[in-house]
């Protein structure tokens, strides 16, 4: 028997709420008795104003919470604004401070998961299984247009390692490549197993697939863009399960289009907040750019699906929760990674 703790008197707003949100949060919410409302749609400055006596508002990847929204919600006694992600580029920290609202998020949840995802989308792009699926339902057994190419030896770069980074370089050498790394922090267990730190320009020469693992910021907005894409090596695979901001999309394109880029997966977009986490299956998209990606036979697109398994989905919940309860109780988190203001 769980014996709920005294957090009644405290409610949780979630935005951007799916249905397996309210499974996992609900479920793992025995131990700690908060009140909770959840919303569908993604805050923002109209729907700021649904929060009602929130002391506590629970927001997603594609939530608004820049310092207008911040105002509104200072506005209604928020106090805490948890993150249930890692990336905290949708916030405006400084606004938050001004306002004295506290902010956590989720570090790390489950890193394997996306670096899977990332490794999956790699296997797909090469060996067309997504493509061989769908001809074999139609009894089409032909492997004309199916062929690949060994992963075994080639080089993969790694833009960014921490927890993810780190757990998909590991990955890659378990096939048998070579793997080049790129971050400001260098990490000594990954140098002792294989992997070769390098400057950017060399990880962009010199790899055959290139995944991106670090955080959207100043210095990572548009690192695929012209110049850098112009020094790869032709027919080179881009793989993205970090944010959308780090890819310039109309340069990719341009390339797909001129054959230097052979192969792109993406399980996120710069414009994502109009598209993921919804069925659109009977709209009509109006975003052409995403239409024009989802034009070429070598791209591969999912929907900000790579955190999505058991594990990542329960670890979130709960370093959501007691985030939360920390700052309620302590005023601080001990993992000071997870506190941002």
């Amino acid at each position: 028997m769980n014996t709920v703790k005294p957090n009644t008197a405290h409610k949780i707003s979630f935005f951007s709420t799916q249905a397996y949100d309210k499974i996992f949060f609900e479920k793992y919410n025995e131990d700690f008795g908060f009140q909770f409302d959840f919303f569908d749609m993604q805050l923002n400055l109209k729907t700021v104003q649904l929060i009602n006596n929130s002391s506590i508002v629970c927001v997603f990847v594609n939530d608004c919470v820049n310092a207008a929204v911040i105002a509104e919600l200072a506005a209604k006694k928020v106090e805490i604004i948890a993150l249930r992600c890692a990336g905290f580029n949708n916030v405006d920290l400084e606004a938050a401070k001004k306002h004295n609202i506290r902010i956590c998020r989720v570090p790390a949840y489950s890193p394997h998961a996306v670096a899977e995802h990332a490794m999956a989308m790699i296997l797909t792009l090469n060996r067309k299984t997504h493509k061989a699926y769908n001809r074999v339902r139609e009894q089409n057994f032909s492997l004309n247009g199916l062929l690949g190419f060994d992963l075994f030896g080639k080089t993969i770069g790694v833009i960014g390692t921490g927890n993810i980074g780190k757990a998909f370089a590991k990955i890659a050498m378990g096939f048998g490549c070579k793997v080049l790394a790129f971050d400001v922090v260098i990490d000594s267990q990954l140098e002792r197993i294989g992997v070769v730190y390098t400057d950017l320009n060399t990880l962009f020469k010199e790899s055959d697939t290139i995944s991106l693992h670090c955080p959207l910021n100043e210095n990572t907005k548009h690192i695929i863009n012209v110049e850098t894409l112009s020094v790869m090596k032709k027919n080179v695979m881009i793989i993205n399960t970090s944010r959308g901001g780090l890819i310039e999309t109309s340069s990719v394109i341009d390339a797909l289009k001129d054959e230097k880029v052979g192969y792109l997966g993406i399980d996120v977009y710069e414009q994502e907040e109009n598209l993921f986490f919804k069925d659109l299956s009977g709209d009509i998209i109006k975003d052409d750019v995403i239409q024009r990606l989802m034009s070429f036979p070598n791209v591969l697109v999912t929907a900000h699906q790579a955190f999505f398994t058991e594990e990542a989905l329960t670890q979130i919940s709960l370093v959501t929760l007691h985030n939360i309860e920390d700052l309620i109780q302590k005023k601080s988190i001990e993992n000071k990674s997870a506190q941002l203001a």
